[in-house]
């Protein structure tokens, strides 16, 4: 799908999960407020339905600036981060936090999981040269 899309301009990509019961809902719950933040968007969503994780891509409006559509990255993700958490859901699913969404776990994990994150970061790479600067520091 990656392939297909980039001849369409501009996407912003998530990588989440909902419950299955859930897909329906937070199909038509995204989609109505993707739109309504971003007139003209295209919905590209796909994935591993059967276990709730989606790939809710979101496409520029045909002839829209790149650039420009690109720049409201974060605004997107706080809204669709925003309903799947509301859902009940995650917002990595198979390729998990990463870099991309580092500085999102703090805000939406509670302190003592972070802090335990770091305590096993720590435990399994006390000097932290394994994934240095991903996801946990040591």
């Amino acid at each position: 799908m990656s392939e297909a899309q980039k001849p369409e301009g501009g996407s912003i990509k998530h990588d989440v999960s909902v419950p299955i019961s859930s897909i329906p809902a937070f199909m038509r719950a995204a989609e109505k407020a993707v739109l309504a933040s971003m007139p003209g968007v295209r919905v590209c969503a796909f994935g591993h339905l059967g276990d709730g994780n989606i790939h809710y891509n979101i496409s520029q409006p045909i002839g829209a600036d790149k650039a420009e559509f690109i720049g409201k990255w974060r605004d997107v993700n706080k809204i669709v981060h925003g309903l799947v958490l509301s859902f009940g859901g995650s917002i990595s699913a198979e390729h998990g936090i990463g870099q991309l969404k580092r500085d999102e776990l703090a805000a939406i994990r509670p302190a003592i999981e972070i802090d335990l994150m770091h305590r096993i970061k720590h435990a399994f790479d006390p000097a932290g040269i394994m994934n240095p600067g991903k996801v946990i520091t040591a």
